[in-house]
């Protein structure tokens, strides 16, 4: 069993973390310097940054950011404003209070500037961090905990180590109860329809089609997919060979639902995570960075996310913690100090798929227990949050919950 943080509001986190989020850029650097005031202390990894730096409001980035300062892991919630912005702060701190943890708003046109606002925050983190020390523990059990799945930074080798590997751990995580999330429907092209046959519900199998089409449209409106130039310099021909390697992440268990970032899965098993915005074509790409996917995972509750890359990649997360397995094993050699798991060791018929899955289901295990990941160890606590437009999921989108 796992040792989790019980929320007033019912749910269970692995980490208890005070977040201090800015509502627009111009808050950024006050929010920063709060919270690097306490580097190199014994609370340097509970204090983290998020925000949002648009000015121009947007419903998205509001819910999403009232998610994230409700997740498990966050015990509790500074806000930095800058006063004239138009995210809603009221909104945003009301959602907080009613979930239970403790929550402040400093507005730095009334606090007197720079210096007054970093001073206010750093007190009143000190003092909360000492009270959601006293937050009660329970257990929890593998079947309450929600994981995600990202790759970034495809080779050559993903599809056939990496990304396999994490689907075999999805697999006996399913298998346990666990909720687990796989995304990008835009790295999915190609895939829709056997992707379709894996759905609980023919009505889910046309909904997992029709998010991929959607994508398909979008980035063709976009005059570009998701194919970057580093990919085809590791060895990734078409969008196709990359969807599939991306799609053998989902492993094989029954698909039972779609969600869209923000939604958090009602039951245990697999959902598909359609990160590309409804609409027409508004704000650019659906996802700048892998950082972005990784928040959208988080926002859908996810306790922690697993990040495979076969080119390499470096960054953590924000909130929930970042496993990353590494598809290749040159690059493995070249980065050991970031990576977590070694799925070269496929490649190089060192062991298999399964074994390599085993680790990560086991490694899921440690981390929920308190161990941590090589990207939290390091200090990596990157933020993304941009601009989207989603409409609401049908009830076909969740048969598991009916």
């Amino acid at each position: 069993m796992i040792n989790a943080w019980a929320r007033a509001d019912g749910r269970k986190g692995i980490r208890n973390t005070v977040v201090v989020a800015y509502l627009v850029e111009c808050a950024h650097f006050v929010a920063s310097e709060i919270v690097h005031r306490f580097r190199n202390t014994p609370h340097e990894g509970d204090v983290q940054l998020i925000g949002f730096p648009g000015c121009y409001p947007n419903e998205y980035a509001a819910q999403m950011m009232e998610k994230l300062c409700t997740h498990p892991n966050v015990g509790a919630v500074l806000f930095v404003s800058l006063g004239c912005e138009s995210f809603d702060k009221v909104r945003a701190a009301n959602a907080v209070d009613t979930s239970g943890r403790p929550v402040k708003t400093l507005v730095i046109q009334r606090a007197g500037g720079t210096r007054s606002t970093v001073q206010a925050g750093a007190d009143w983190i000190t003092q909360t961090i000492a009270q959601i020390a006293e937050t009660p523990r329970t257990q929890m059990g593998v079947d309450e905990l929600i994981i995600g799945t990202v790759c970034g930074g495809s080779d050559g080798t993903s599809g056939i180590s990496g990304n396999p590997a994490a689907g075999k751990a999805f697999d006996l995580l399913v298998a346990e109860g666990a909720a687990c999330i796989f995304e990008e429907t835009g790295e999915l092209i190609g895939c829709e329809d056997i992707m379709a046959e894996r759905a609980i519900t023919p009505e889910l199998g046309q909904i997992l089609r029709e998010s991929v089409q959607k994508a398909e449209r979008y980035y063709a409106t976009l005059g570009y997919g998701s194919f970057a130039a580093g990919n085809a310099a590791g060895g990734l021909s078409t969008i196709e060979e990359k969807s599939l390697g991306a799609y053998v992440k989902s492993g094989d268990s029954p698909i039972s639902g779609l969600i869209k970032p923000g939604d958090i899965p009602p039951t245990g098993g697999l959902y598909l995570m359609d990160v590309v915005p409804d609409g027409e074509v508004r704000f650019g790409f659906p996802n700048i960075s892998d950082n972005a996917e990784i928040v959208e995972m988080i926002a859908s509750g996810a306790h922690m996310t697993l990040f495979v890359t076969g080119r390499g990649s470096v960054v953590g997360s924000a909130i929930s913690p970042v496993i990353k397995i590494c598809a290749n094993p040159d690059t493995y050699r070249a980065l050991a100090e970031d990576m977590d798991v070694n799925a070269g060791d496929i490649i190089e018929g060192k062991r298999s798929i399964a074994e390599v899955g085993q680790e990560i289901r086991d490694l899921v295990i440690a981390v929920a227990q308190g161990a941590q990941t090589k990207s939290e160890d390091l200090g990596h606590r990157e933020f993304i949050l941009t601009y989207k437009s989603f409409e609401p999921i049908g009830p076909a989108c969740l048969p598991s919950a009916a």
